[in-house]
C-alpha cells in the first residue's frame, strides 16, 4: 500500500529505543512526525538525526512529537547514537523504532510487501526507498508525506515551517502563499464566501482577484 494526503496513519507496535510502543497510543492528542532511514550508520542519516536533536524543542512548542525509524535493531540504534553525539553534539532525545523485520518499512508503503531477508543483511541501497517525512495530525490522518534520496540531507526547518501552516489552518481556516512564514499575510480560502470573512475577519482583507483574498492576520 502507498499512504496518500488524508489516510489515517496505520497503528503499529513496535520497540523503540524508548520501550515497545503503541503507535497510535503514544500520539495521543499530539501531532507527531515519524521520519525514516534505510540503514543505521549512513552518513546523511547520521546528521539528520543530530539535528532533530538540537530542534525538538520547536516540536514540542507545537506540541509534536517526533519518532525515527531506522530498518535495524534498536541495540544499533543505540551503538549509533554515540556517534550521532560525537559528531553532531547532540544525541537523539526521542524514540527510533527498531525495525529489524521490515514490518514498518512495509506498513508504510516504503518498501514492497513482499521484501523479505534478513534486514541487518540488507544494505542502505537495499533499503532506499526507507527515506521518508510523515506528519500526523491530531486526528491520526496523514497531512504530509515528504520521500527524500540518499544522498540529499532533508530539511527539517521546512517541515516546521509547514506544520506552522498546518496548524494555523486548524485554529483559523487560512491557506498560506509561497515560501510563507509566521507572521506574513495569509489567504482566505475560496469555501468562505465574502459576507463570512467579514465576520472572521474584522480587521479588513485585500481582494486581488474574487478567489485570491489576502489579511493580515
Amino acid at each position: 500500500m502507498s499512504l496518500s494526503l488524508g489516510d489515517t496513519a496505520p497503528d503499529f507496535e513496535a520497540d523503540t529505543t524508548a520501550g515497545r510502543i503503541k503507535f497510535h497510543e503514544w500520539l495521543g492528542n499530539s501531532w507527531g512526525v515519524l521520519f525514516s532511514h534505510p540503514k543505521d550508520f549512513t552518513p546523511v542519516c547520521t546528521t539528520e538525526l543530530g539535528y532533530m536533536a538540537k530542534i525538538k524543542p520547536e516540536f514540542d512548542k507545537r506540541d509534536v512529537k517526533i519518532i525515527g525509524l531506522s530498518v535495524d535493531a534498536t541495540n544499533d540504534h543505540a551503538r549509533w547514537a554515540k556517534d550521532i553525539e560525537e559528531t553532531q553534539g547532540t544525541a537523539p532525545n526521542y524514540p527510533m523504532i527498531g525495525d529489524p523485520e521490515l514490518k514498518v518499512a512495509k506498513l508504510y508503503g516504503m518498501l514492497p510487501a513482499a521484501t523479505s531477508g534478513d534486514a541487518s543483511k540488507r544494505t542502505a541501497a537495499d533499503n532506499l526507498t526507507v527515506r521518508n517525512v510523515f506528519v500526523i495530525g491530531r486526528d491520526k490522518k496523514v497531512k504530509l508525506v515528504l520521500v527524500y534520496p540518499m544522498t540529499a540531507g532533508r530539511n527539517f526547518d521546512e517541515v516546521l515551517r509547514v506544520i506552522d501552516a498546518m496548524q494555523l489552518n486548524e485554529t483559523r481556516k487560512v491557506a498560506t502563499p509561497v515560501n510563507w512564514k509566521p507572521g506574513d499575510p495569509v489567504i482566505i480560502p475560496t469555501a468562505i464566501k465574502d459576507d463570512e470573512a467579514k465576520t472572521m475577519f474584522p480587521q479588513g482583507f485585500k481582494t486581488l482577484k474574487p478567489y485570491l483574498r489576502i489579511v493580515k492576520l
